[in-house]
């Protein structure tokens, strides 16, 4: 059975993406623990991130990181958290947020109705930082 990442990549379910490659992908959290919150989901099902390819696992790493620059510099925070959890959905995937303080890596701290029209500002604000020369994740 296809995990809701897997529904969200192939289009049946809404995402709001901000970076594709034939990979991964990367789209904002519906449940964010700040603003820009975002997932970054291999296209491949793997449940766990350990039985991932190590190439696999290396490329996810690079997009994060590329993301997690973006993201710092459009919300000015003092770190960018990344947290792979795996409980949530049996589908690898790694959290790339904002953070101002340790209380920011506490999902539930996370937004369960946030505004759609502020999660679309997020993607489209982070959509332009990625789309600024030398801040595309490289796509190997």
């Amino acid at each position: 059975m296809a995990t809701v990442f897997t529904k969200i990549i192939e289009g049946s379910l809404p995402g709001r993406f901000v970076y594709s490659d034939e990979a991964v992908v990367a789209f904002l959290s519906i449940n964010p623990l700040s603003s820009g919150h975002t997932l970054v989901v291999p296209r491949e099902e793997v449940d766990h991130w350990v039985d991932a390819d190590a190439a696999l696992v290396a490329h996810l790493t690079d997009v994060s990181r590329s993301i997690g620059r973006a993201i710092q510099r459009e919300w000015q925070a003092p770190r960018v958290g990344l947290i792979i959890a795996g409980f949530e959905v049996p589908h690898m995937h790694v959290h790339v947020f904002p953070a101002w303080d340790m209380d920011a890596f506490d999902f539930r701290n996370a937004a369960t109705d946030p505004d759609p029209a502020e999660l679309d500002a997020n993607a489209e604000r982070l959509r332009a930082v990625l789309d600024a020369p030398g801040d595309t994740p490289t796509a190997e």
